[in-house]
């Protein structure tokens, strides 16, 4: 597979999109129901709610680390913000829908500190978005081979 990436910067915000052809409650569910997360990114536990913390095991990083992250914002069916601290930073991301054409758009934010390092995250998020949407229409995973190195240039190209 030679996936094509998608992500534009503004500023310091690093947005990718995807479109799904179902309502937005079910992509919300494919983005917060810890059964369908385990799909494509990883289980999640705890109480999630604004303002609190849930644990997310990585299920696709080496040796499947749990994290922490924080829930920033929920506004079901159209906005969830979540936050991270690791050993590569902060991070801070927003998922938003909306409806468009019969179907719903998903808009993933990425509210970067800086672009340093750019070319090694953006193939990051669109191996995960694009293994939502292989989880979405029950197809093979993707293989992140796929997407690192080869999208590395493209995303550092947007500094």
């Amino acid at each position: 597979m030679s996936p094509v990436p998608t992500g534009r910067l503004f500023g310091t915000d690093l947005v990718l999109t995807r479109t799904f052809r179902a309502p937005a409650e079910d992509v919300w569910a494919s983005l917060t129901e810890p059964a369908r997360t385990a799909r494509w990114f990883g289980p999640w536990e705890g109480e999630a709610a604004p303002g609190r913390s849930i644990k997310v095991r990585l299920e696709f990083e080496d040796g499947k680390p749990w994290m922490d992250m924080r829930v920033e914002a929920c506004e079901p069916p159209r906005r969830l913000a979540l936050s991270a601290v690791d050993e590569a930073g902060s991070w801070r991301t927003e998922l938003q829908l909306s409806d468009v054409d019969g179907g719903t758009e998903l808009r993933f934010t990425h509210h970067l500190d800086t672009t340093e390092g750019l070319g090694d995250v953006g193939p990051g998020w669109e191996f995960y978005l694009d293994q939502l949407v292989a989880a979405r229409n029950d197809a093979p995973p993707v293989a992140f081979d796929d997407y690192y190195p080869a999208l590395k240039g493209y995303y550092d190209g947007l500094r």
